[in-house]
């Protein structure tokens, strides 16, 4: 935890850089004010969360600062006071005012350790929480949040949401009620000696706020155009590495990194307009006007306690002592509101990701699923790729029985990839409805509804962790044997003893120690492991070799036994021994039957199968 706050925004830019005109932009960032009092509900109330550890943690470093900067002068005023009555320095007057002067100032550490102890805790639980918080909000979101936001982008965010709730409380507790309750106190000192030196001590500070004030709202869209430049590169960082044997692949290193270095280039240039409009408008006004601030308030001040017949000496040196740190509090009025707003505003660029509400979303009441005999049936679907321009399927009916083995076959954007993304709810219909063991749903949990599915894509998901961690990533608490048998189903187990651990070989980042074909047989594996009523098979054998297909087929057929099938494939070799082809086109059911059936009608089925090069379709 730290109490000091800089702006590390970005790397200090090269003396010889020229400063870039200052041109704020006529409106901020959209949504922002709104993301802003949304991540300010969730620091608030992490920080009241915790009562009797909170209240600690903010009050003991006011009481400290209180005891450490405010008591001392009265302690000392009042030994002046009697100095100046005619009394004699002896030991006896002063060791008490000694002796009270260590005890307050011991009081002041103690106090202001007690609040670092306790305000470690609260930033310590905050963080965790909101950590905990800020994923269980990404999970929430549907698959077309993801499809629209930089992975890396999207990590910075949370990571930063969480980590600057600390600077958050820190500035809150050690340097907003930390100043602002010691002002306080000294305000009602100063109203004992003469009412006219309150409205004098506060109202340099009003005054100096009140200019500020306008100068510092005006800066905010500067700093959040800023932190989305810089969130926008990381996720561009982050897009690169991760698709880095593309980029070799294709020789574009010199074209990513032109690109990563343009970004540097305007986050900078966004960086250093916020800097400077703080520097040479916001700074050059409050140095000035603090200093003119605290030395009129001084000169009234000691006018008012000096006067014939006002408090007298012991006054005078109370309003210096308590004048010299309302100054202290001026000049680091800038420095607190940088500290905040800085934090408040990367919190609150994750926090406007949610201000979208997910597109699925699971009924209040979900329905109970049965489990057995499903069927399934699309019932007069209607689908809008995005909700806008012409709609994918229109009325579109399709009933698949329980225990059938259906292939979706037909040209690319016929839809078949779409009615599996449908029927897993990763996005939902515009109209119409789907049913599973004829019940629809919309109206179950998509918790529900995905356990009775197990799903292969075409592009295996391999998690960077071990390799029995992904085959039993559908079905975590199975057990050795049953994830053994699954992995041997799928020929796994061919390839497991020449990795470095066997099952627990690290796979890394997306699998990418995997060929395709062993990613693949892994997503089948936990497929066969995961046991579900509905299999969902996309391309799910493109990747293997002739030879391993025809040990993969055969285990999917056997997988396939008992349950609802549907398998999307191009190589039309692959489902052509399925109980029925559904051929798709632009969203329509053109054809249906077996192959042989689809054959002998002669129409587009056919003309595929006799246009097909090495097994694959020719566009």
């Amino acid at each position: 935890m730290t109490t000091a706050v800089t702006d590390t925004a970005a790397a200090t830019p090269p003396a010889s850089e020229k400063t870039t005109p200052i041109t704020p932009p006529t409106s901020p960032p959209r949504r922002r004010a709104p993301a802003v009092r949304l991540a300010l509900r969730s620091y608030f109330r992490e920080m009241l969360r915790y009562r009797l550890l909170g209240a600690t943690a903010i009050l003991a470093p006011a009481l400290g600062a209180i005891c450490l900067n405010y008591v001392p002068p009265l302690i000392v005023a009042a030994l002046v006071g009697r100095l100046t009555t005619g009394e004699v320095l002896t030991r006896e007057l002063a060791v008490p005012y000694v002796v009270g002067f260590v005890s307050v100032m011991l009081a002041g550490q103690a106090l202001w350790r007690l609040g670092i102890h306790c305000l470690n805790r609260v930033d310590a639980r905050g963080i965790e929480r909101l950590y905990v918080d800020g994923m269980d909000a990404l999970l929430a979101k549907d698959a077309s949040f993801f499809h629209e936001n930089f992975a890396g982008s999207l990590t910075k965010r949370v990571l930063s949401f969480a980590s600057r709730f600390e600077d958050f409380v820190d500035i809150i507790s050690f340097q907003i009620l930390g100043q602002l309750l010691p002002l306080a106190f000294a305000g009602v000192v100063l109203w004992q000696y003469d009412p006219w030196l309150v409205p004098v001590l506060f109202g340099m500070v009003v005054l100096t706020a009140v200019v500020v004030t306008p100068l510092i709202r005006r800066r905010q869209a500067l700093v959040d155009e800023r932190e989305e430049a810089w969130a926008k590169l990381s996720g561009h960082v982050a897009d690169v590495l991760s698709n880095m044997d593309a980029v070799r692949a294709y020789a574009a290193e010199l074209r990513e990194a032109a690109e990563h270095r343009r970004r540097v280039a305007e986050s900078r240039r966004l960086t250093l307009i916020s800097w400077d409009y703080h520097n040479l408008r916001i700074d050059t006004l409050v140095t000035p006007l603090s200093v003119l601030a605290s030395g009129i308030g001084l000169v009234l001040a000691l006018v008012v306690a000096a006067r014939p017949g006002g408090p007298g000496v012991a006054a005078v040196l109370v309003v210096v002592a308590y004048f010299a740190q309302a100054t202290h509090v001026l000049f680091e009025f800038n420095q607190i509101y940088r500290g905040l707003e800085r934090s408040v505003t990367e919190a609150a660029q994750f926090t406007e990701l949610l201000l979208d509400d997910p597109t699925v979303l699971d009924p209040e009441s979900p329905e109970p699923v049965v489990a057995e005999g499903v069927d399934v049936r699309l019932d007069g679907v209607r689908f809008t790729h995005g909700g806008q321009g012409e709609p994918l399927f229109d009325g579109l009916d399709l009933s698949i029985a329980h225990g059938e083995r259906v292939g979706l076959v037909g040209r690319s954007g016929g839809g078949k990839t779409t009615i599996i993304r449908l029927l897993l709810r990763l996005m939902d219909v515009d109209s119409g409805r789907i049913l599973v063991g004829g019940q629809d749903i919309s109206r179950m949990s998509q918790a529900d509804l995905r356990g009775l599915i197990a799903y292969v894509p075409q592009d295996p998901v391999m998690f960077h962790r071990t390799l029995r961690e992904n085959i039993a990533f559908g079905r975590p608490d199975a057990t050795e044997d049953q994830i053994r048998a699954a992995a041997g189903a799928a020929h796994v187990l061919e390839f497991v003893d020449a990795l470095p651990q066997g099952f627990e070989t690290l796979v890394g980042e997306r699998g990418v120690k995997l060929s395709g074909g062993q990613r693949q047989r892994v997503a089948i594996a936990r497929a066969i492991l995961r046991d579900a009523p509905i299999l969902l098979l996309d391309e799910a054998t493109s990747a293997l070799d002739s030879q391993s297909e025809a040990h993969i087929q055969q285990a999917l057929w056997t997988l396939m036994e008992g349950r609802t099938a549907i398998a999307v494939a191009h190589r039309l070799s692959t489902v052509a021994g399925m109980d029925r082809l559904v051929v798709l086109d632009r969203g329509r059911v053109a054809e249906q039957g077996t192959h042989a059936e689809l054959l002998a009608a002669g129409g587009g089925y056919a003309d595929l199968w006799r246009r097909q090069s090495g097994g694959f379709l020719t566009e």
